[in-house]
């Protein structure tokens, strides 16, 4: 049976694959489709394509928005997005720049508990990807300031740790807005991380129109939960393994499969919008 890979990551956001990498591993996995949804960036998108130009893997153009309520962080998912439309490309300029500037902050935050870390090593990190955590964490680990990622996260930078910030310029609702309006499907990422399965349906009403239900860090119970709530609210469902390489090398592409049906139906509702 196909199977596919619907959330990956490559050197254009906080992954170490190039797009040839990713293609390679996976063939490896046996995949039949894979979703490129860099954060914030869909740099990746044309090189992974070709890439797998020859390859019969099929790639689906992707990108993971970043978004704030109420101080937290939500990653919506957009697939099947016109990734060159100039109305997307503005847009994720915006969150470029804002990414570069919360750098800035968590490294003051940093440098305030006493961890000497230069803002420079984390953008040579970075490269011409867009910024994040995970390269703040990686230059941490490389600096010799903390022994793992794991570390990293559960001490300074994590979502409740003492150097975390949050600072994204959108709304999880406007994210919604913007991949629709870029003829995308906006699913909402790792809906567990949210805490609070009421809000799901306020972005349902927002135009949110489905969820990640297979993720690793989910359990059984809580994929059946999700696959509940999607069929109660007519919503897709998606799955991936999240995989950033090296960076975590921990989740490996394809660690993580679904079915190629779910592609398929992602398809239909891109039709289903035009």
């Amino acid at each position: 049976m196909k199977s596919a890979d619907l959330h990956l990551h490559t050197i254009f956001s906080d992954g170490t694959y190039t797009p040839e990498e990713l293609v390679t591993a996976a063939l490896k996995a046996g995949l039949a489709a894979i979703a490129l949804v860099d954060h914030d960036t869909v740099s990746g998108v044309q090189p992974t394509i070709e890439a797998a130009k020859d390859s019969g893997i099929e790639v689906l153009p992707g990108v993971e928005l970043s978004a704030e309520y109420n101080n937290q962080e939500i990653h919506i998912l957009g697939y099947l997005v016109d990734f060159k439309k100039k109305f997307l490309l503005d847009k994720l300029e915006i969150l470029k720049a804002n990414r570069i500037e919360r750098v800035h902050k968590i490294i003051k935050k940093l440098n305030g508990l006493g961890i000497g870390l230069e803002a420079q090593k984390v953008f040579a990190l970075a490269g011409k990807g867009t910024v994040g955590r995970l390269h703040i964490g990686r230059a941490l680990v490389k600096e010799g300031f903390c022994g793992s990622l794991f570390e990293v996260f559960q001490k300074y930078i994590g979502d409740n740790g003492p150097a975390y910030v949050c600072g994204f310029r959108f709304s999880p609702q406007e994210a919604i807005k913007f991949i629709k309006d870029s003829g995308g499907i906006p699913v909402l990422a790792h809906p567990y991380t949210l805490n609070n399965d009421e809000l799901i349906l306020e972005f349902v009403k927002s135009g949110l129109m489905g969820l990640e239900v297979y993720y690793p860090e989910h359990s059984q119970g809580t994929v059946n939960f999700y696959l509940d709530m999607a069929k109660k609210n007519g919503l897709l469902v998606t799955g991936g393994s999240d995989c950033h390489g090296k960076a975590k090398p921990e989740v490996r592409i394809g660690s993580l499969k679904v079915s190629y049906e779910l592609v398929e139906k992602l398809k239909e509702a891109k039709e289903n919008l035009k």
